[in-house]
């Protein structure tokens, strides 16, 4: 039995190890800035040029093809105003154009209270030390296989740490889809049959930085937890 929790003690260890490196690396690369997002995908920063131009053909045929409706259809085809549509049409070519400053102030502002979360002081925490805990505890509380329910919790709480984890990191990708799609979300906007699509965009891009923004909180409210726990083990 010496071996058998020699091993599993090992691997409860090198699990922890593995959420230190993991929550490090993570943690510090997420948030509101798509530096990280055009390190690992730069094909969208070349490719956004492409939408931009696409954004702005969109919104020219939409508008001619609204003229059109207006002076060659006749009566009873239902149709824009074009005094309305060209000022709407000129309003969303310029947003599409400068869509890229437009949500860089988005992301600024965003970013601004996932900072304060991310530099928020809390307890120095390692991961490492709450497999040692663990079995202080356990041993005090429990007699057998003491080591072997260790590796159990300590791998249920890896679990549901690295899940929580990779949903910010997938919303982190989703918030960066979002912001190089978002001239042809833009070109959505010029037209009142599609503006529909485009306070739809705005809700998700809203409620993804929100998102984002409540996923690095639980994560530092989970560290602050297991930090608080390996100083204070016994304590309720």
């Amino acid at each position: 039995m010496g071996i058998l929790d020699g091993i599993v003690e090992w691997i409860a260890e090198q699990v922890m190890y593995f959420l230190d490196l993991i929550s490090s690396s993570v943690l510090g690369a997420l948030g509101c800035s798509m530096d990280t997002f055009l390190r690992y995908f730069p094909a969208a920063e070349t490719m956004y040029t492409v939408f931009v131009a696409l954004a702005i053909g969109l919104i020219l045929l939409n508008l001619v093809w609204q003229l059109y409706k207006n002076y060659c259809l006749g009566i009873g085809i239902e149709a824009e105003d074009p005094v309305k549509l060209v000022i709407r049409s000129v309003l969303f070519i310029g947003l599409a154009w400068f869509s890229d400053e437009i949500v860089s102030l988005l992301l600024g502002i965003g970013g601004t209270p996932y900072q304060w979360i991310m530099d928020s002081e809390i307890p120095a925490l390692n991961f490492g030390d709450f497999n040692s805990v663990m079995l202080t505890i356990i041993g005090v509380c429990a007699n057998g296989a003491v080591v072997l329910i260790t590796l159990v919790l300590v791998l249920i709480l890896a679990w549901n740490y690295l899940k929580l984890l990779l949903e910010a990191a997938e919303r982190y990708v989703l918030l960066g889809v979002l912001v190089f799609t978002a001239p042809v979300a833009f070109a959505m906007g010029a037209s009142q049959g599609t503006a529909n699509i485009f306070k739809s965009w705005c809700r998700m891009f809203g409620g993804q930085i929100f998102m984002l923004l409540m996923n690095a909180w639980c994560l530092r409210l989970f560290v602050s937890m297991v930090g608080n726990f390996i100083s204070n083990p016994l304590s309720l």
